[in-house]
């Protein structure tokens, strides 16, 4: 399988973004994005999906954070589909399951084709670190909007809303991971009875 890397760029009078992403890689981040804590959970994604991911993202920071966190998971979800090719030869489907001390949160991945976005974390505050915890809503909508994936999104439960997120972003990177894996048992067959996704 040749190398899965691409780079996209984004650039709009709202945001000017840059996104490298090594599917193949070994959890390496470098990112510049203003926003703290989205970029403590993007770390969870390169981590656990051992994903070398390079964000550089200058945003309309003075107004809020929505079109930088937007257009974020815009061009991740670009650089993703681009690096991941024609699908041929991967698993397709991942799932993880991950703890936090008392939260835990689920999520399911399908390189479909069709992007569908089902999320539901039942948020114990509105704000962690000063980040507005619906955006993640409009984060992970860019990306399967652009990724061409389905994704569900289950918290289970959860006291804390740090831990409730970092569940959900330490369980994308696990599924994300499993999906794009290739198998095997698949090398340059499609992964669908239709012959395409």
């Amino acid at each position: 399988m040749s190398a899965r890397i691409a780079s996209v760029e984004r650039n709009t009078l709202e945001t000017q973004i840059k996104v490298t992403v090594n599917l193949d890689g070994t959890g390496k981040i470098s990112q510049q994005t203003g926003l703290p804590f989205l970029e403590h959970m993007i770390d969870q994604v390169a981590r656990h999906g051992l994903v070398d991911i390079d964000i550089v993202a200058n945003g309309d920071l003075h107004i809020d954070a929505h079109h930088t966190v937007e257009d974020l998971g815009i061009t991740l979800g670009q650089a993703v589909n681009k690096a991941i090719g024609d699908r041929k030869g991967i698993r397709r489907y991942g799932h993880a399951y991950v703890p936090l001390d008392e939260a835990l949160s689920r999520v399911v991945i399908d390189f479909s084709g069709r992007p569908g976005l089902e999320m539901h974390v039942p948020y114990t505050r509105g704000a962690v670190g000063g980040f507005d915890v619906d955006l993640f809503y409009e984060f992970f909508q860019g990306f399967v909007n652009h990724a061409l994936v389905t994704l569900h999104i289950d918290n289970l439960r959860g006291k804390n809303a740090h831990h409730q997120i970092e569940t959900v972003f330490k369980a994308f990177g696990r599924a994300l991971r499993m999906a794009m894996e290739p198998d095997d048992r698949m090398a340059g067959i499609m992964p669908s009875t239709k012959g395409t996704l």
